[in-house]
């Protein structure tokens, strides 16, 4: 029988490993084709989803625009009609080009620019025509860009504004359920913590989004969905789990040491604050680095408050996007290099939040 056991917890914790190395191995073999086409600039790269024709394209494809108009002017120049026969000229002098090398007005302007740098082209959302109208050559050598940093800064933003607020208000529930309130209170205050963390996720997005979002807007202005809402939002979600562990390390504070100084003249406040939270600072600190990490991956909360939009937010009630909502809102239109390139941020918040749960699980372990 001690053997079987034996051979089950080893299995238990074999198979828990095994889950571990697959996802950072699935992870990381669909992001393989991002990576290497994007390298580390993916992390510091603010653009997504934008297509840019590479240099030797836009030249030849600038000369062609470039001689269009020489062209028309020159006809124009040695034109006597009026300003419709102006027009009726450029249009027909452009119309003379192959259909192929038509280009929109917008395309016109951008390549007209210069071409020292790789040229940015209209996207099906920016223009009617988007790539239809751009010559053969020039659509076998757009490149899409993809770049992560706008999610990163969002969901670090938004986690450290969780952060702010709820670690406060956590830490004074742990206090007051163990050291201040009696077991009349502290028992049904205990139990709707539970129920708290016990909420979906879903039901807190929608209340933010019709409810606290408007009435925190109204207050520090801005929109009802931005940073700021996202972040207040997860402080919400992360309190009752940061109370109930903070709550239990508290606890393990032994009778003994605060006894010792209440007979010494030591108020309450005095007792909370040089004996029990520098016994408990481990778990206090690891109570905190999981909620961080809880913080992080939350995702259909955030969705719905955040804005979901791929831009940095110049302050914090305006809206942006983070990695998870960027994961759960493109994945089902993805593919190709998008595909990859949001497991390439999966792979980020998986790194991230690892770090994190190491970080926790080290704090945990170790007392000073």
């Amino acid at each position: 029988m001690e053997k079987l056991f034996r051979i089950l917890a080893t299995s238990s914790a074999s198979f828990v490993f095994i889950i571990l190395v697959a996802t950072v191995t699935v992870l990381y073999l669909t992001a393989r084709p991002a990576i290497e086409e994007f390298g580390a600039h993916f992390i510091i790269d603010p653009r997504w989803g934008v297509n840019i024709v590479e240099n030797n394209t836009a030249a030849k494809i600038g000369t062609t625009v470039k001689a269009l108009h020489n062209e028309a002017t020159a006809t124009t120049a040695n034109s006597t009609g009026s300003p419709t026969d102006v027009t009726t000229t450029t249009q027909t002098a452009t119309k003379n080009t192959s259909e192929d090398d038509t280009l929109s007005p917008s395309e016109e302007a951008s390549l007209n620019d210069g071409f020292d740098t790789d040229e940015t082209i209209p996207t099906d959302d920016d223009t009617d025509t988007g790539q239809t109208n751009l010559p053969d050559s020039a659509r076998k050598n757009i490149k899409t860009i993809y770049g992560g940093a706008v999610p990163i800064v969002g969901t670090i933003f938004s986690t450290l504004i969780a952060m702010l607020f709820s670690i406060p208000i956590a830490m004074g529930i742990a206090v007051f359920l163990s050291e201040i309130a009696n077991e009349h209170i502290a028992k049904p205050i205990g139990v709707a913590i539970e129920l708290l963390a016990a909420i979906p996720s879903i039901i807190y997005g929608m209340w933010a989004l019709f409810y606290f979002g408007p009435f925190v807007a109204s207050i520090f202005g801005g929109h009802s969905v931005s940073l700021l809402i996202a972040g207040l939002v997860l402080g919400v979600m992360v309190i009752p789990f940061m109370a109930a562990l903070s709550r239990d390390a508290i606890n393990t504070t032994p009778d003994v040491l605060k006894e010792s100084a209440y007979a010494m003249g030591a108020t309450k406040f005095e007792v909370i604050k040089d004996i029990i939270f520098p016994y408990a600072k481990a778990g206090i600190i690891g109570s905190i680095i999981v909620s961080l990490g809880r913080a992080m991956g939350e995702t259909m909360a955030v969705a719905f408050v955040i804005g979901g939009i791929f831009k940095f937010a110049h302050n914090i009630t305006a809206p942006t996007t983070s990695i998870p909502v960027v994961l759960a809102n493109n994945f089902a239109e993805s593919s190709g290099i998008s595909m990859d390139a949001l497991f390439y941020l999966s792979l980020i918040l998986f790194v991230i939040s690892f770090i994190t749960i190491f970080s926790a699980k080290y704090f945990f372990l170790r007392r000073t």
